[in-house]
């Protein structure tokens, strides 16, 4: 086996099968792209979103107990607070 035939195995049993997870991912993507606000979205909003739809989309496929997900979507979510709150600081 090659090392990134290793490498997806391992994500495999992490995360849940990829088409499943892809498709988990997708249809979350899609409902928030239907919203009324996703258009108001800055760049750096809408793209911490669909990070935090594909770490929920890996939970809700794979391991659901796997720290690093949850610690992802933290991270992505703090990353965009972080800018509307320099956003607003300069009154953008």
């Amino acid at each position: 086996m090659t090392h990134i035939e290793e490498t997806l195995k391992e994500r495999d049993t992490r995360y849940g099968a990829y088409v499943e997870q892809t498709r988990v991912a997708q249809n979350i993507k899609h409902a928030m792209s239907e919203s009324i606000n996703w258009r108001r979205l800055a760049p750096y909003q809408r793209e911490a979103l669909e990070m935090i739809a594909v770490k929920a989309a890996r939970i809700l496929s794979g391991d659901q107990n796997y720290f690093d997900s949850w610690h992802d979507i933290e991270g992505y979510a703090k990353l965009a607070a972080d800018q509307v709150g320099l956003d607003e600081a300069v009154g953008k």
